[in-house]
């Protein structure tokens, strides 16, 4: 039971030192500087039988090499299939990184200096030369803290962070440890990591950028951009900038076009700014122009930051999904952070494919299935005019311990963090809170009321909220509470596997059912088959090519009948291959 005392004692819910201030995207400007720590670092997994010998022996207190043998780790990456060990590709619990650096002697004075992780999964600690900076719980968003005090500007720092993978009844998503205690079956100390119904792989490790940035000590804290839009004739821009670390003695806000042209200013830290005849941003297939970007450029006492817009409305009918007032008609598909080597490590070179095959499958929207993708890809996705329903990474919340009141805070932090992060990109249209919940359980219904309330309530722009549901109609209990109805189905494939000709009639009534409980649109947010490329069978047979595009054409059958109506999107499982933990 050592494993579970000692995450008892160090996985305490922990809020970050972002926690309460803005999170804006690190940027050069003419007052700010960045610098990557991306490169390989010295890495150690704690095997000890209670994974805690790190913490016993206090291995931040110097260079990992001083404590015992290290390997060389590529950051950005999931640390699980760099080598060939499957200890380490199937490991579970603390993973230690650190890295030498150095710091221009610019920085010594009159800067704010601040360390930022992308994302680290799942819990992160972080020490800068041997002092503990800052705690963070929660996989797939970023976090950030001043160092400045604790730097050395006249010789080499080091950084360490321990990174946990750990999943427990109150993460998100959940899990469970289990231990085996008959030593005549198991080792000494044996327990694995079970997932529920996690059907993903647990990818481990510092997975995105890790980087200092500077800023004035009078620094740009926050920004928060709302658009409105009206007859196409003139669009307000409604902006927010929050300052930290004195006053402000001088404001300096434009509005600049794709060509840097500035089309509106103001010298006011809060302001609605007219834009007329403004070029909207717009998802593929909805008009000529898509992704198309404005940048709201801040100047406050010498900071200057540039953060990017778009101008679009997003509204909800009982039957229809509107952007900018025109019905929109999600053809998408699911996804993943997920490649050979890296795991589920940033890779600006699979973005850019990954979006030119979306562009080329016809996609107009994605659904970050099941957490928060890179920052990276969420501005790709804006600029590409890719609509993105926003999920967190509520997946597999299934068991009653689930939903105690530890969990429930954690969940409102995430989302809070989320929507921090990305409340100002236009290709977000909605938020999801959950994937396949236990929805049909009471115990779901005030607490998904909760987030789904507190979501809505916590974005300026009060984006629709929903969450993806795989209960049926007769038994689901939370959607009542969404606003636009997501549902998961493999008609004829999870169930009635191989039965093509039940489909129609299946989907048919789930549709109707719903229909006549709630007058609200539908997305069909997951359907598909596994498919063994190459393989051929005629009459068609699971697992055959064939199979899969009948199985489609199935759907495509309702799905056209619906869209008439109150079906507003199809979302097929999934865009590419992903790794899962069998």
């Amino acid at each position: 039971m050592l494993l579970h005392v000692w995450l008892g004692v160090l996985l305490l819910h922990v809020c970050s030192a972002s926690c309460g201030h803005g999170m804006l995207y690190p940027r050069d400007s003419e007052s700010r500087q960045t610098k990557l720590l991306d490169g390989f670092w010295q890495f150690r997994a704690d095997t000890s039988p209670a994974r805690n010998q790190g913490f016993l022996e206090q291995w931040w207190t110097d260079r990992l090499l001083e404590s015992g043998p290290v390997i060389d780790i590529p950051v950005p990456a999931s640390y699980n299939d760099i080598t060939e060990d499957k200890s380490l590709r199937d490991f579970i619990g603390w993973a230690w990184y650190d890295r030498e650096f150095f710091v221009s002697s610019d920085w010594a004075s009159n800067k704010r200096v601040v360390f930022r992780i992308d994302s680290a999964h799942y819990n992160a600690v972080v020490w800068v030369n041997g002092l503990e900076v800052v705690r963070h719980e929660g996989g797939h968003l970023p976090f950030e803290v001043e160092v400045q005090t604790v730097l050395k500007f006249n010789g080499p720092n080091y950084v360490t962070v321990a990174v946990n993978n750990t999943l427990t009844p109150e993460t998100l998503p959940p899990g469970a440890i289990q231990y085996q205690t008959d030593t005549t079956m198991y080792p000494p100390g044996y327990f694995v990591q079970n997932l529920f119904q996690m059907d993903f792989f647990n990818y481990a490790g510092i997975h995105r950028h890790v980087r200092l940035y500077t800023t004035p000590l009078v620094y740009v804290d926050d920004i928060t951009i709302l658009t409105e839009v009206d007859n196409e004739t003139v669009a307000w821009v409604n902006y927010t900038v929050a300052v930290a670390g004195g006053f402000s003695s001088q404001v300096e806000v434009t509005v600049e076009d794709a060509n840097h042209h500035v089309v509106a200013s103001s010298n006011t830290l809060t302001n609605v700014l007219a834009i007329p005849y403004p070029t909207l941003w717009w998802p593929v297939g909805m008009n000529s122009t898509v992704g198309y970007m404005y940048t709201l450029k801040v100047n406050v006492s010498g900071d200057i930051y540039r953060q990017p817009f778009g101008i679009r409305t997003v509204r909800v009918t009982e039957d229809q999904f509107l952007i900018n007032e025109k019905p929109f008609y999600c053809l998408g598909v699911g996804k993943h952070e997920d490649a050979d080597f890296r795991g589920r490590g940033l890779d600006y070179t699979l973005i850019a494919k990954d979006f030119n095959m979306l562009r080329w499958l016809g996609v107009n929207c994605i659904r970050t299935s099941h957490y928060p993708y890179a920052e990276e890809i969420m501005d790709f996705a804006d600029r590409q005019g890719v609509a993105v329903i926003d999920e967190s990474p509520g997946v597999s919340i299934i068991n009653v311990n689930n939903f105690g009141n530890v969990s429930l805070q954690h969940h409102l932090d995430v989302m809070s963090e989320l929507i921090r992060r990305d409340k100002n990109k236009p290709s977000v249209i909605m938020w999801s809170v959950a994937n396949e919940p236990a929805s049909d359980l009471d115990i779901s219904v005030p607490y998904f009321k909760t987030i789904l309330d507190f979501t809505k309530a916590s974005d300026p722009a009060h984006r629709p909220t929903t969450f993806v549901s795989y209960k049926p109609f007769e038994t689901d209990k939370v959607v009542k509470f969404a606003d636009v109805i997501c549902l998961n189905h493999y008609y004829g494939w999870y169930t009635d596997s191989g039965h093509l000709e039940v489909i129609r009639y299946q989907l048919r009534r789930e549709f109707a059912g719903f229909r006549k409980l709630y007058k609200k649109p539908i997305l069909f947010t997951e359907y598909g088959v596994d498919t063994i490329p190459g393989l051929h069978m005629n009459p068609s047979f699971v697992f055959s090519e064939e199979f899969q595009v009948s199985y489609l054409h199935e759907h495509h059958k309702v799905f056209d009948e619906a869209r008439q109506q109150y079906l507003i999107g199809e979302m097929v499982w999934n865009f590419a291959d992903f790794a899962t933990i069998e």
